[in-house]
């Protein structure tokens, strides 16, 4: 087992977030933090906010109210290219793969932002263009062999099972070099043998990448073996912060999930 990483300082600071949708609040004046080299989880019940807090983080929404401090650089409105480009790379609840290319290829789109060769220098195959093409399906190759996927590197993402397609998105979410990862529910729908792959996977891109992981999962018994620290959100406010042990005893947050004095299962 490789030891954990030291927590860090403050890689990520979210500020009295409040987002609305028309007159529903999606998040009510929320903060959280998140420190380098940390597995931070939100959880929550359906309808907590918790997708809106990551779309919040890395862009898609712009809230009406607070800001993201990231790696020391305040935003108030940061877009998701201007995310990505900070370091900011994300998972969805649903696959979002192109089905009809091969998984290295897919892998490949990841590193889009890294090829600095023109398309018409591509397209003629210059040498200049070449050897970045060379050097990016090296660094994808190292990302294949990382998550076990050596077997099915050329093969259609459409035609892989469920698990491997999540697989393949942690993948090309990884090619980008990230230092923050955000993961929407990366189980949803596993079975229980693929959960145990993949949470062997998010702790490895921890430990041996050193990538800082945000992630949202509907499973408690995970959340509590995987996380550092666990935000617990309902109905868009923050009840509580803090180790999974103290979470799980919080009252709050039992009554949130269960309504009843009943203690969450791990």
């Amino acid at each position: 087992m490789i030891p954990r990483r030291p927590i860090g300082d403050v890689l990520l600071s979210a500020r009295s977030i409040s987002l609305s949708f028309g007159g529903v609040k999606a998040l009510n004046d929320i903060s959280i933090e998140v420190r380098r080299h940390e597995i931070l989880s939100i959880i929550g019940p359906n309808g907590a906010g918790k997708t809106s807090m990551l779309n919040v983080i890395n862009g898609v929404y712009h809230p009406q109210a607070g800001d993201i401090t990231f790696r020391g650089r305040r935003w108030t409105r940061m877009g998701g290219a201007e995310a990505a480009a900070q370091g900011i790379a994300r998972t969805f609840q649903n696959v979002a793969l192109f089905r009809g290319m091969s998984v290295l290829d897919n892998i490949l789109s990841g590193r889009a932002r890294r090829f600095r060769a023109s398309i018409v220098a591509q397209a003629l195959n210059l040498p200049h263009a070449v050897r970045e093409e060379v050097a990016e399906r090296g660094r994808v190759e190292e990302l294949i062999e990382f998550l076990d996927l050596q077997a099915v590197r050329r093969t259609p993402v459409g035609t892989l099972p469920y698990g491997l397609q999540k697989r393949v998105e942690l993948a090309r979410a990884l090619a980008a070099e990230p230092e923050l990862l955000l993961l929407d529910e990366p189980m949803a729908g596993m079975t229980f043998e693929e959960k145990q792959d993949m949470c062997r996977f998010v702790l490895d891109v921890n430990r041996v990448l050193g990538t800082t992981v945000v992630l949202i999962e509907h499973d408690i018994g995970v959340v509590m073996d995987l996380s550092d620290r666990i935000a617990v959100l309902d109905y868009g406010r923050k009840i509580a912060d803090g180790p999974p042990d103290a979470v799980r005893g919080n009252a709050e947050v039992i009554a949130a999930y269960l309504g009843t004095n009943h203690g969450i299962a791990a």
